[in-house]
């Protein structure tokens, strides 16, 4: 990983800052977190405590003592100046071999990530903002879902998820000119949810500025695109990425799109009802309750 020299370094200003207020424990975590901030992407509370020769709760209060809500948040802001230079897979990789042989702590780095992400999503998630957007869905003719690669995944869900509370909806991932093919059925009163962490690509310009064109309206889930494309979407989210490539990069997106559903959900309760009622009837037409699987050679 690389440091971008063209950014100010946020943790080293915060540290110069507060350093005097600390404890001297908190000192030495503060001095370590400033000079070692690749390190901080790829570990726990207790990785830090035991490189800073302190403890996971030292490392957490230091975190606090500096500003940050916790280490998910100082993950987040580290890793905007802290550019990876190395593609995922290989930060994987270079995580897995930190762990050799010691299985429980990769799975707790995994896990652990998994719940840092998610948090700091939730502190993330502005509740006028999440209430627009589920107003902007109820009020969708159709939606459509946009996401490339694993931020696809999300995309599929919502749709599916949209199908059985008895709404519109269809997604896409074709890009360049299959994506115009798509993109000439949206209409006014339509819905195009984004699902882009970090890239800005020029179809996804496209497609933001096509839906203003038509009377669509945006609703964007993202890591880092709110200063970007905020102004020309109706309601941004923000789910939180990946840093070390260890956990799937559309988690924090799958549960923003939950959180979505289950509001939409409760708009309408006798609806959703009576739709969950016609797909367990359809389901029990095409696998008839009286239809026994047997295994060869069983009777």
């Amino acid at each position: 990983m690389t440091v971008r020299d063209d950014l100010p370094d946020p943790l080293s200003a915060r540290v110069e800052e507060r350093l005097a207020g600390l404890s001297p424990a908190e000192q030495r975590v503060a001095e370590y977190l400033r000079s070692h901030q690749q390190a901080i992407l790829l570990s726990t509370a207790g990785d830090l405590g035991v490189l800073s020769g302190t403890s996971d709760a030292t490392v957490v209060r230091a975190v606090k003592a500096l500003g940050y809500s916790g280490l998910p948040e100082l993950k987040r802001v580290v890793g905007r100046y802290v550019v990876g230079d190395t593609n995922p897979a290989t930060r994987l990789r270079e995580r897995i071999e930190q762990t050799a042989g010691d299985t429980a702590g990769l799975l707790d780095q995994v896990l652990t990530e998994s719940v840092e992400r998610l948090t700091e999503t939730r502190r993330l998630l502005a509740e006028p903002e999440f209430t627009t957007a589920v107003d902007l869905l109820d009020s969708a003719a159709e939606v459509l879902g946009f996401g490339l690669g694993p931020s696809e995944l999300p995309m599929q869900y919502l749709v599916t998820r949209l199908h059985r509370l008895g709404r519109r909806a269809w997604s896409t991932s074709a890009t360049g000119f299959r994506l115009a093919d798509d993109l000439v059925r949206l209409r006014a009163g339509d819905v195009v949810v984004l699902s882009v962490p970090d890239r800005l690509l020029h179809d996804v310009k496209t497609i933001v500025e096509h839906a203003r064109s038509v009377g669509a309206r945006v609703l964007l889930i993202t890591n880092s695109l709110r200063p970007t494309l905020g102004e020309q979407a109706d309601v941004v989210l923000t789910a939180v990425q990946t840093v070390s490539g260890l956990t799937q990069e559309g988690l924090a997106a799958t549960l923003v799109v939950d959180c979505l559903l289950a509001g939409l959900a409760r708009k309408d309760p006798a609806a959703v009802s009576d739709q969950l009622d016609l797909l367990t009837a359809l389901r029990t037409a095409l696998v008839p309750r009286d239809m026994r699987t047997r295994w060869p050679g069983r009777e």
